[in-house]
């Protein structure tokens, strides 16, 4: 008698283990669904990221798990359900399941390029993803996207993002009749502008929304964790010493405001000449540092690589332009990390026993 019977592939499946949770599918309620027909297995699974390294990783145990009992043909069909932050009664933006604000104490670093790109590399996941440039004195996302134009209105009453790669994007770049245009507003325009950016902005349902943050540790972080619960930050440092003092101001700001740092980001760690020798031209050791006072993970170490900053300047980000690069993959493993330390941060401020609800849940099929 066949050992491939349904009662004994559900009991094997629902040992597998999630990478993410850290306990078994049977457990969460995320093998949603199972037929056993003819030595064949089809199987759907929920996983809480978009992540291709996790649904690798689900896969491989799922065929470890199946092995003993010789199946035939596995399928695999996925169910990713992004989790949802809290939102209060008078959140501006409800649909927007995660806010991201992507900041650093120090102007310099590399800030809205790291946001561009990893906004990119998360729609590049199957996200949906809006990226809003909140440095109004210094509008960068128009030009990295390269994007111009003035954002219209359909109703009178909100505002219509504008849409590149298929992101969403708001910036006070597009408001401006030249490029060029010094924006000079007191503190109460600029936060009532970022107000309207947030609240007036026809955002829709996004999966997350990238905030790209002005340099230095002023209220803007600050106004925004005042409107909406805040998923959580990604600073941004490079390795020198130099940078750290500004950068450790930030981390210390989003303790103070309660604001959870998700990770670190180390932006022009070394250069590779030709040759494959890396050359640490601004030092080392600053990501680490910085991890280690926020208490929270270093995400990667992006590499200076000039055609960053040529494609950045042509308005066509690394992560669109050569995903394939070693600056564009590496930015890719941190949106991967991103997208599982999120939901993992959700489900431990759930209790650590409840898996992301069928919500707007995309469905991912899978045949190996």
């Amino acid at each position: 008698m066949s050992s491939l019977t349904e009662s004994a592939v559900r009991e094997a499946l629902e040992a597998v283990i999630d990478p993410v949770f850290e306990k078994p599918l049977g457990e969460l309620g995320t093998l949603l669904a199972l037929t056993v027909e003819q030595g064949k297995v089809s199987c759907k699974v929920a996983l809480a990221s978009p992540s291709e390294t996790l649904r690798d990783k689900v896969r491989e145990r799922i065929d470890a798990a199946l092995e003993p009992l010789s199946p035939g043909h596995v399928a695999v069909d996925w169910e990713v359900r992004v989790p949802t932050r809290e939102t209060v009664s008078d959140d501006p933006i409800p649909t927007v399941k995660n806010v991201i604000l992507v900041m650093s104490g120090k102007g310099g670093v590399g800030k809205s390029t790291v946001a561009t790109n990893l906004a990119l590399a998360l729609r590049r996941l199957g996200s949906r993803v809006g990226l809003l440039d909140a440095d109004l004195y210094g509008p960068s996302i128009p030009t990295m996207m390269g994007i111009q134009g003035h954002p219209a209105s359909k109703d009178g009453k909100t505002i219509e993002p504008m849409q590149r790669f298929g992101l969403k994007l708001m910036s006070v770049g597009f408001l401006l009749e030249d490029p060029k245009q010094a924006v000079i507003w007191r503190g109460p325009m600029l936060h009532g502008a970022l107000q309207q950016f947030v609240r007036d902005v026809a955002w829709g349902e996004l999966d997350y929304l990238v905030v790209d943050l002005p340099p230095g540790t002023g209220d803007v972080a600050l106004t925004l964790a005042q409107k909406m619960r805040i998923t959580g930050v990604v600073v941004v440092t490079t390795p020198q010493e130099v940078a750290l003092a500004d950068v450790y101001k930030g981390v210390s700001m989003c303790k103070r405001l309660s604001i959870p740092i998700l990770g670190v980001v180390e932006n022009m760690s070394w250069f590779e000449d030709p040759s494959g020798q890396r050359h640490e031209l601004f030092g080392s050791g600053g990501g680490e540092k910085v991890a280690e006072m926020a208490e929270a993970p270093l995400l990667g170490q992006i590499p200076i690589d000039p055609e960053v900053r040529k494609q950045g300047d042509e308005g066509l980000p690394i992560v669109q332009a050569a995903p394939s690069s070693p600056a564009g993959d590496v930015l890719h493993q941190i949106a991967e990390k991103l997208t599982d330390l999120i939901a993992k941060l959700h489900f431990e401020r759930s209790g650590g026993d409840k898996a992301p609800k069928a919500e707007n849940a995309k469905r991912l099929r899978i045949v190996r």
